[in-house]
């Protein structure tokens, strides 16, 4: 039994909403291929629908290779994972978004994958929160052993993402949806991994952190 009130969902409905998470990740880039070969069945010039279509291949692509690691099952049941491949997945996926920075800090280590599916998915909410771009510094602290993971975020229009809140604090009042199915998954991983998440906003900053609970 989750020790969280609110992680309440059944598996296929769980299933169900992540699966519709990476639907509206990959609908956008996917479009885009489509409207250039439009472009390109229309006698558009060639060079501007081959470079859109090479530009939203590339993002669907990473998109794809990030949900991968972060919502896929990612190799057998127990399996582990190579963090640079997270490292990877999660500045790739910066790149593509073209507006923010990535730093990743601390030593590359082989963990379980249920640990690299919640670093990976608390980067999705710390992104969430600088929705006009900035920066993300990703530090990992001893990630095989007493794991702490530090990810901080700077820009424009900074906020800690509300329903990440909610959940975290059992507060939730409303059914779990598509929109608000990441923090979901974040906090129901951090249960998973006897982890706890917590955030600290400062002026400048805001730090998210997910460290071993206390025994």
């Amino acid at each position: 039994m989750p020790k969280n009130p609110n992680l309440t969902l059944s598996g296929p409905d769980l299933a169900a909403l992540l699966c519709s998470r990476v639907c509206h990740d990959v609908i956008s880039p996917v479009g885009a291929i489509n409207n250039g070969l439009e472009l390109l069945d229309e006698g558009a010039a060639d060079a501007d629908a081959l470079d859109l279509i090479r530009t939203s291949a590339i993002n669907a692509s990473v998109r794809l290779k990030f949900a991968r690691l972060a919502f896929g099952a990612s190799g057998s049941v127990g399996a582990s994972i190579d963090t640079g491949e997270a490292e990877k997945a999660a500045k790739d996926f910066a790149v593509a978004e073209k507006k923010t920075e990535v730093t990743w800090n601390g030593p590359r280590a082989i963990i379980p994958k249920n640990r690299v599916k919640l670093l990976l998915n608390l980067f999705l909410v710390a992104y969430a929160g600088i929705p006009r771009g900035g920066s993300v510094d990703v530090t990992l602290i001893d990630p095989e052993g007493t794991a702490r993971f530090e990810i901080v975020v700077k820009g424009r229009m900074m906020r800690v993402p509300a329903k990440f809140v909610e959940i975290c604090s059992g507060t939730l009042e409303e059914a779990v949806d598509a929109h608000s199915i990441l923090p979901y998954y974040t906090v129901l991983l951090a249960e998973e991994c006897d982890m706890e998440l917590k955030h600290i906003v400062s002026e400048d900053n805001i730090t998210f952190i997910a460290e071993m609970a206390a025994a």
